[in-house]
């Protein structure tokens, strides 16, 4: 037997469910009638596959998205707001005995209220463009009246008003709210203000330069945010489209992929079962043989409906002496193959691939029955290695046959066997020539040199164009 080679597991791709899982216990060729069940009846601890690739929609998890990005940016306005509203509230209560109490704090009491709601927003992430809009146009509007509620606005202010703490915050949570271009007109309009304010003898009088320096400095720091934030911004909508860009295209080559493998799929059913019966009817010389005919037709239509079925992913895994039980019994009705198990405890598979390797050693028992003629011994050899990796040799003594002589048109080596355990991630190679017998190993996974080495020393290859299609 052909030990396996050092591998890797394939990736995990879109296999069609075999399309025999209901009628398995019907197949029937032209000289072998099995009466195995699906994996799930061999042992107690069977499987289910529930849901498919085409039945549920699996979102990917995309650590950087415009969503996630305006989150956090809204998040780091709110902590940076109440921050300096903190900052803010010793100066204020220090300035309000020179306003007028019935109009500075109702002003106090809104411009914190709206900055309470716009960091509630952030955290139930409802809402989040408005209560930052609320507190750009409350502290814009409290800029226009600080020098109104001036008890005496004569008196010059000892210190800035208390609004320069939330300028930054402002002109922040406008670059969130509003659009790019009014973004950056009240960037410019709010900075201003306050500096008109500033030399005024309500906002302390300041210095012409002084004034400009503060107006500079708040534009500066509502510039720099409202930067940051639109580079953000544009930088995760193009993210987003190059990630959905990239999803539709993989949804178009799943499609395409999961096309050609139902197409591998009906080429084996067709194989396996169809042509087996139409040869077993145009053979039929009496009530027994037509009673055949009609059960292997019926198991035919059934495995053809089953084809169209659901298709899914499976990621549920069957053990490898499952797989075994099945193939021992498939060689039983045979009654001239033997099987022999060698270190499988404990190796799993996974059910695609388990049901891949299935058919087609059923199928190489069939042609062998049915093509190598007598033989001194026919035998099925399962094993395993330490990569988790299962083989399988299924061998005879026959007449052997020359590939280069093979029909092209005949599907059983070439759809049933080879390309059924390739969808599946592994690889079937072919060894025969005249009056030596004929060895076909399937191993899976595929082994990282199966398309070099062993394809090179195998005397006949299962993928060859026109060969070993019998």
């Amino acid at each position: 037997m052909e030990s396996c080679q050092g591998s890797t597991p394939p990736k995990l791709t879109a296999v069609p469910k075999r399309a025999a899982r209901q009628g398995d216990h019907n197949r029937q060729g032209a000289l072998v009638s099995t009466t195995t069940q699906p994996f799930s009846a061999v042992g107690d601890d069977g499987f289910q596959a529930d849901g498919g690739l085409f039945g549920r929609a699996r979102q990917p998890r995309n650590p950087i998205s415009h969503a996630q990005i305006e989150i956090v940016l809204s998040r780091s306005v709110a902590a940076v707001a109440v921050v300096f509203a903190l900052q803010a509230l010793p100066v204020m209560l220090e300035q309000l005995g020179s306003r007028k109490a019935s109009a500075a704090v109702p002003i106090a009491i809104v411009l914190a209220l709206v900055i309470l709601i716009f960091v509630t927003a952030t955290l139930i992430r409802q809402g989040i463009r408005t209560a930052a809009g609320a507190v750009s146009a409350v502290y814009l509007a409290a800029l226009f009246v600080w020098p109104l509620v001036m008890i005496d606005p004569t008196v010059v202010l000892e210190s800035k008003p208390w609004l320069w703490y939330l300028c930054g915050v402002a002109t922040s949570c406008a670059a969130i709210a509003l659009p790019f271009a009014w973004a950056i007109v009240y960037t410019v309009v709010t900075p201003v203000t306050f500096g008109l304010v500033r030399v005024l003898p309500s906002g302390g009088e300041a210095e012409n330069l002084l004034a400009a320096l503060d107006t500079f400095y708040a534009m500066l720091l509502g510039g720099t945010a409202l930067i940051i934030i639109y580079v953000l911004r544009q930088a995760t909508t193009r993210v987003d489209t190059a990630q959905s860009n990239a999803l539709a295209k993989y949804a178009v080559a799943v499609r395409h992929h999961a096309t050609e493998v139902e197409r591998v799929e009906v080429d084996s059913i067709v194989h396996d079962s169809v042509l087996a019966t139409l040869l077993s009817a145009a053979g039929v010389r009496n009530a027994k043989g037509a009673e055949l005919a009609a059960a292997m037709a019926r198991s035919a239509i059934i495995r053809l409906q089953a084809a169209s079925g659901e298709r899914n992913l499976d990621d549920v895994t069957v053990t490898v002496s499952q797989l075994t039980a099945r193939i021992r019994s498939a060689a039983t009705a045979t009654g001239v193959f033997t099987v022999t198990d060698l270190g499988v405890e404990g190796l799993t598979l996974p059910e695609h691939a388990a049901e891949a390797l299935y058919s087609a050693s059923v199928q190489a028992m069939i042609n062998s029955v049915q093509h190598a003629g007598p033989a001194q011994s026919r035998s099925v050899t399962v094993g395993g290695d330490d990569q988790s990796g299962c083989t399988i040799c299924i061998s005879d003594t026959g007449r052997g046959f020359d590939v280069s002589s093979v029909a092209s048109a005949r599907l059983g080596l070439r759809v049933s066997i080879h390309d059924r355990v390739a969808a599946a991630g592994g690889v079937a190679v072919l060894r025969t020539s005249l009056g030596q017998g004929t060895t076909i190993t399937l191993t899976w996974p595929r082994p990282d040199d199966a398309s070099g080495d062993q394809s090179a020393e195998a005397k006949g290859s299962l993928s060859g164009p026109g060969a070993g299609n019998r």
